[in-house]
């Protein structure tokens, strides 16, 4: 759709105002088009298609009663409510900017489509967007306000009760732009607040989303509703405004902000509550010298259907944007009998919301343990390099990661331009190319799972009292066993265990 109207605040360079304010004018209206054209791609063309290794996948009939409602209203009933899931999407603008050139208008093309992903994987439906050039965001209104009158017509026009910006509004801009276009304005950290608390299912994480939502609306809790009164200023009937001039609206506000402070320290408590029965599960694997690997990486790359491919885990698979929120952990083996877990873990996004990451910061120190990061990247993705920054960009802030070793696994390699995978694994050393659709490089990605793993160091040749078969059972599990003979008074064992493990043994030896 092409929107006629220039932004007389939009910067220009070239040789007239009118030249330039056309070409970028056309260069935004070609982006929306391609947007639009492809909206939604990232929830399904056609559907998510599933392998045998995915499962009967029960979740995705709850997941799909959970889409959002025609005919709902936008407006929060009472903000003290403070939830995010009741914000209802339905009919959505979205709106971003460029700084200007083909090279700026391409990378918000790949932001804006991702927005629109988002917003459908919330349960909207996309019906316009606009775009434009402008070197920095206006700090009133964002736009500016010549385009934001111009974004007021739009959404006038296909009937659109939400505008998305691609971006996070300072509550001041968010109100301003309110004012001119008339409907609720939610901005991306909102969107992806929303499509978490939609998502998550364990005790952890419904309580890791909420904290975050909680920290994103303090600070933009007044001007939520306008039926709110305000404290009385100035003079009242002649006399100082003192004792019984103030309206209602401050001490509800007041008291909303206490309440929420209140909610967040409980909720912070009990996130930590949460922490020991993890960190006791960790401490267990380590007795057991079982290693693990994390799978970490971009929104909708793959992962889930990777685990699938690689352990018959059957966890969700959805062709969605952040389908997997809750962690899943599940047993596999080398070749060689070597027993090692994987852990599947959220996706991340650019400009992930700083809440959400310290939130789930508990659930992200999980990767820190790993004795390898499998680092997930859809290679068919229009923008894989800033993907793979995006992740590394998270990552960097947990600590421990930098001595985890990382494999760049290049995913949907049967539908990916040979050319980008070839250009990433040269600036990728240490990478594998898979499809976990088709099954194309997971033999190899096993065989690397199982020369990267930590290798037992302990050379044992031990006769274990059969009474004690709990200990046979563990080197199975996590040494390597040259040879195993059945004697008179137990088990002989020859082959290599860790130090705790040889210990044992050595105790316990006849």
């Amino acid at each position: 759709m092409t929107h006629t109207p220039t932004n007389p605040d939009t910067p220009f360079t070239g040789p007239t105002p009118s030249d330039a304010d056309r070409d970028a004018q056309a260069i935004a209206d070609d982006v929306v088009a391609r947007v639009l054209a492809r909206a939604g791609t990232a929830r399904a063309e056609g559907g998510t298609v599933h392998t045998e290794h995915d499962g009967e996948q029960l979740d995705l009939e709850e997941r799909s009663a959970l889409r959002r409602v025609a005919g709902l209203s936008t407006e929060l009933e009472d903000v003290t409510e403070v939830e995010y899931r009741q914000l209802r999407l339905e009919k959505v603008v979205l709106v971003g900017l460029y700084s200007g050139g083909e090279a700026a208008a391409a990378e918000a093309e790949v932001s804006l489509r991702e927005l629109a992903a988002l917003a459908e994987t919330a349960g909207s439906q996309v019906m316009d967007g606009l775009l434009q050039r402008r070197q920095k965001p206006d700090p009133g209104t964002y736009l500016g306000s010549g385009k934001a009158a111009e974004l007021a017509d739009v959404v006038a026009a296909v009937g659109a009760d939400t505008v998305v910006a691609d971006t996070e509004l300072a509550p001041s801009q968010r109100r301003a732009l309110e004012d001119i276009v008339k409907v609720k304005v939610v901005d991306r950290t909102a969107l992806i607040l929303d499509i978490f608390a939609q998502h998550a299912k364990s005790r952890e994480g419904k309580a890791q989303v909420e904290l975050a939502q909680l920290e994103y609306l303090l600070p933009r809790l007044r001007g939520w509703g306008e039926s709110m009164s305000r404290q009385a200023g100035g003079q009242v009937g002649g006399q100082g405004a003192g004792m019984g001039s103030r309206g209602p609206g401050e001490t509800k506000i007041e008291l909303d902000r206490r309440r929420i402070r209140n909610r967040m320290a409980k909720l912070r408590r009990e996130i930590a509550a949460m922490a020991p029965s993890r960190v006791t599960k960790r401490l267990e694997r380590k007795r057991h010298a079982i290693p693990n690997v994390a799978i970490a990486g971009y929104t909708n790359a793959g992962k889930s259907s990777l685990l699938n491919a690689l352990t018959d885990a059957g966890v969700l698979v959805e062709n969605a944007l952040f389908a997997t929120l809750d962690p899943t952990v599940r047993r596999a083996r080398t070749e060689d009998g070597r027993v090692y877990t994987l852990a599947d873990t959220v996706g991340f996004v650019r400009h992930l919301p700083h809440q959400l990451v310290e939130a789930f910061r508990s659930t992200l120190e999980e990767v820190a343990d790993a004795a390898l990061l499998l680092h997930v990247v859809d290679a068919s993705h229009p923008d894989p390099e800033g993907q793979i920054a995006a992740v590394r960009e998270v990552l960097a802030e947990i600590p421990g990661m930098e001595d985890v070793p990382e494999v760049v696994v290049l995913n949907k390699a049967d539908v990916a331009d040979p050319a980008v995978v070839g250009r990433i694994q040269r600036r990728e050393r240490r990478s594998v190319v898979v499809s976990a659709h088709t099954g194309e490089g997971i033999a190899e990605l096993k065989a690397l799972i199982a020369d990267e793993l930590p290798r037992p160091e302990v050379a044992i040749d031990v006769v274990v009292p059969y009474s004690r078969g709990d200990l046979v059972h563990r080197v199975h599990e996590a040494g390597e066993i040259d040879a195993e003979e059945h004697l008179a008074d137990g088990t002989r064992l020859r082959g290599r265990v860790d130090e705790a493990l040889a210990a044992e043994l050595a105790r316990a030896a006849v």
